[in-house]
């Protein structure tokens, strides 16, 4: 007796709160049963089907075409989005995933949610898969049930019945579907897996599905912990938010047991919602970068992230900044250098082509001083800048100011310098020059770099 729909709606909790529901439906078996359930359990004018078309079968706009007409005889809206995968190294399924998951997150709005058709077939091939690739607890927790996805949620309601299941229930109700050709070329790993490994496993042991459902569940437990521990821990490492990025001590974290480190630093990373480094990557983390010198400057990079170091600190930088710098040997700073200065009337907010912006607001409590009178402008480092902080005896070199001011060696070359009638005036949010500061009298201009 094949399942009832009534089986499925205790797997999504937040249905009938829900402002509207889409249904992901690439038109196999699975997808296909998910809408007929759906279609079911709530009213058809909740429910929105989605269908994107990666345009890298043959057949995709047929298949795109079988969608709209199931839909149209339940009645059902449905969204064909027609994407471009592009293989960015990580495999063609997950550039087409990546692309799937894109089209959803813009589709989401608050209290919404995208309903896919991931089985408990789908979630023992996704553990075996992420086994043999290496991963944790948390790869092999497998797929979530639930997580937030843009500003809604995303559910997996069939993850606990077997695809078995689902051609039953689509056999019960004349459930016609298509089959994907891409499906039985293993030369993906998946396919491999699916056709190749697991019938052989399922010969030995029959409910190997169940089994690593079963396992990722525990995983999942177990996973639940370490990241408890993680957040106690990042909890006692000063973490703070920068500029750019943020950072924690590094004594701290050195203080706590290597796989402590690498927890808290997986915890840290994921906790600011960029991609977490492969463990290749952590290894260099833990046993080079935080034992080099304070002074080295020296930086890991992956998908897209920087850590550095400097002061005592390690910064986590959600930007991959350029590594070429001709001032500081190996600071990677991003040097952002132009022959034409921008104009600036002293007061609007002026964003930069560094990712930073420029903002000015009245003060009565020194600051900046300029008039309408004044041409002012911004511009960047090229070179020998010299000037006199407003509080110090003499002047000197932005070189050697930066170094006073701890500003971190990655941002130096970033700062906006503000000219005032052809001389430097003030730089950054940082300081201002002797010559232009405010006097107690005087409304002045108090400055705010920062980044977007």
């Amino acid at each position: 007796m094949p399942f009832k729909p009534i089986c499925l709606s205790k797997h999504i909790p937040k249905l009938n709160d829900a402002n509207h529901v889409y249904v992901a439906l690439s038109g196999g078996l699975d997808s296909h049963v998910l809408l007929h359930m759906m279609v079911s359990l709530i009213d058809s004018k909740s429910i929105t089907a989605v269908h994107v078309n990666h345009q890298l079968s043959p057949n995709a706009d047929s298949w795109q075409q079988h969608c709209e007409n199931v839909c149209f005889k339940l009645g059902i809206h449905i969204i064909s989005e027609v994407v471009e995968v592009k293989n960015k190294g990580e495999g063609l399924e997950q550039a087409a995933r990546d692309a799937r998951y894109k089209i959803f997150t813009k589709l989401l709005s608050k209290n919404d949610l995208i309903i896919v058709a991931h089985h408990a077939d789908d979630q023992a091939e996704t553990v075996l898969y992420r086994l043999l690739r290496g991963a944790g607890t948390k790869g092999l927790s497998g797929m979530p049930a639930r997580r937030p996805l843009g500003l809604g949620e995303l559910f997996r309601p069939l993850l606990p019945f077997s695809r078995d299941e689902l051609e039953a229930y689509a056999s019960s109700h004349n459930i016609k579907w298509i089959e994907d050709e891409s499906n039985i070329n293993i030369n993906y790993d998946r396919n491999f897996l699916r056709h190749k490994v697991l019938p052989v496993i399922a010969q030995r042991w029959p409910d190997c599905a169940h089994k690593l459902n079963h396992a990722a569940k525990l995983c999942a437990e177990s996973d639940y912990l370490v990241d408890a521990l993680s957040m106690q821990d990042l909890s006692d490492l000063s973490e703070k938010s920068e500029r750019i990025g943020w950072s924690i001590s590094i004594d701290a974290l050195v203080s706590l047991e290597k796989s402590r480190q690498a927890n808290v630093i997986r915890c840290w990373i994921a906790k600011n919602k960029l991609p977490p480094p492969r463990y290749s990557v952590l290894k260099v983390i833990l046993n080079q970068m935080l034992f080099a010198r304070l002074d080295s400057q020296s930086f890991v990079s992956w998908g897209g992230v920087q850590l550095r170091m400097f002061k005592k600190k390690i910064y986590l930088l959600p930007v991959d900044l350029d590594t070429s710098s001709k001032d500081i040997p190996g600071a990677g700073e991003l040097v952002v250098t132009s022959k034409t200065s921008i104009k600036w009337d002293g007061a609007s907010t002026v964003n930069l082509s560094n990712g930073s912006k420029l903002s000015a607001k009245l003060s009565n409590t020194g600051g900046l001083k300029v008039s309408k009178k004044n041409h002012v402008e911004i511009r960047f480092r090229s070179g020998g800048e010299r000037c006199k902080p407003f509080g110090r005896n003499g002047s000197n070199t932005l070189k050697k100011l930066f170094q006073e001011y701890a500003l971190e060696p990655w941002l130096r070359n970033k700062v906006p310098l503000i000219y005032v009638d052809g001389k430097l005036a003030a730089v950054g949010d940082l300081w201002v020059c002797t010559e232009f500061f405010s006097s107690t009298d005087e409304v002045g201009i108090q400055l705010q770099w920062s980044f977007f």
